[in-house]
């Protein structure tokens, strides 16, 4: 199993144009609503955003990867959302971010969800992908990337 088998070109959005980390989360998770992969979006927001206040997501590099385990989300389902203007997310390296991973899924389910965790962190440090990334401006460019990169590494299992 690849990190791109819970990726569909329908939860890519390359043109965001939100003003902070809480409006960005919240239009990627519609981009799952609109699916209808989730029970309840508000739900599952709300359980990002309490995890957010756990730890920030921001990871660096201009890249946050907010995430949640909730009931509201009965399968696993990874969207990228593209930033139009740079926002604060109180990333540990202080800069803005213009990439943003989110990652949803069921709470009986917590090895998938770090291994999963673990596949985007580990295709977000190739530097070549990440700038590729951030200037493709095509939802199936990106998927296509991303597949292209997960070909170097083994199945999640």
């Amino acid at each position: 199993m690849q990190l791109s088998d819970f990726l569909k070109e329908e939860y890519i959005s390359t043109t965001i144009s939100t003003s902070d980390r809480d409006e960005t989360i919240n239009e990627l998770v519609k981009l799952f609503d609109a699916d209808g992969i989730l029970n309840d979006a508000e739900q599952t927001f709300n359980a990002i955003l309490e995890r957010e206040k756990i730890m920030t997501t921001g990871v660096g590099n201009e890249i946050a990867i907010p995430h949640c385990k909730d009931s509201s989300c009965p399968n696993f389902a990874v969207a990228i959302g593209i930033l139009n203007k740079k926002i604060n997310f109180s990333s540990i390296d202080k800069k803005k971010v213009k990439l943003v991973f989110l990652l949803v899924g069921p709470e009986n389910n917590p090895g998938m969800h770090i291994k999963l965790l673990s596949r985007i962190s580990r295709l977000l440090s190739n530097d070549e992908l990440r700038e590729n990334l951030f200037s493709t401006k095509s939802p199936s460019k990106i998927l296509e990337l991303i597949k292209e990169e997960e070909s170097y590494y083994f199945d999640i299992e």
